[in-house]
């Protein structure tokens, strides 16, 4: 059945309009019309069947009927700090962080970033907020991540110091001297909530590594080969979903014997 983000359908016999973007492809694409069953979601986890009630040039409105249970969110409440990259790299990023069950994605400027911050203004967010529901969508997720404008790495620490959760900072082989390999994270508890920063093309600096030490990160390495930048996200959320065990219900113990 056709689904739809709908914010406000957070629960049943409501009605409520869906964004132009969903209504445009409710009408224009799919060729739906008034009585017609459909899905709504509204990002926040909640699911209902529903009516389509009013499609026109107005817009379109749904009826929400009974609660339909959607997929159990990750165990661990993830914050993706994430580079800005070049080109349209963000977006694959944005797509496969909401599919892989991040809670915030936080884009960054690092002394590497590449890309001059002002190129990724209020357009670029729009983008990245259509591109996050329309994961959501596609994997069948009812919450839509919150991305923030880019911020300044050092900003990014500040505020995650203050997080009780865990605070990794992923870098490549060739800057792992010290780091501890993510293998290591199966022997401890599954933490509540997790900060996990990825850098640019270029890595991270030194500076930006004691920088983030001391702010409580955990430099860590996913292996001995280096993966391109936008591929790290996705490469580590796999993992660490793996460690944790995040199908499994709150306060079961991480993943055991994890080989590498």
């Amino acid at each position: 059945m056709h689904r739809f983000f709908a914010p406000g359908a957070d629960r049943a016999g409501v009605v409520v309009g869906l964004p132009d973007d969903e209504a445009r492809h409710l009408t224009q694409v799919l060729r739906l019309g008034p009585g017609e069953a459909v899905r709504v979601f509204d990002g926040q986890g909640h699911e209902h069947a529903a009516i389509v009630a009013d499609a026109g040039r107005a817009g379109v409105r749904v009826r929400t009927g009974r609660a339909v249970p959607a997929p159990p969110e990750p165990g661990v409440r993830v914050t993706l700090g994430a580079a800005l990259l070049k080109g349209r790299k963000v977006d694959a990023v944005v797509r496969d962080a909401t599919m892989l069950g991040v809670h915030v994605i936080q884009p960054l400027v690092t002394l590497r970033t590449e890309v001059p911050a002002r190129r990724f203004g209020a357009a670029a967010a729009r983008r990245w907020t259509r591109i996050a529901i329309a994961s959501a969508k596609q994997c069948g997720r009812a919450f839509v991540p919150r991305i923030h404008p880019p911020l300044d790495l050092g900003r990014f620490l500040d505020g995650a110091n203050a997080d009780a959760g865990l605070r990794l900072l992923l870098v490549e082989p060739a800057a792992a001297a010290g780091a501890a390999s993510v293998r290591t994270l199966a022997g401890e508890p599954r933490p509540s909530s997790a900060v996990v920063a990825v850098g640019p093309e270029g890595g991270w600096t030194e500076i930006e590594v004691a920088q983030a030490a001391r702010a409580g990160f955990r430099p860590t390495t996913l292996g001995r080969r280096a993966l391109r930048a936008e591929a790290v996200p996705v490469a580590a959320l796999t993992v660490l979903h793996f460690v944790w065990r995040d199908d499994d219900p709150p306060g079961a113990p991480a993943a055991a014997g994890m080989e590498g």
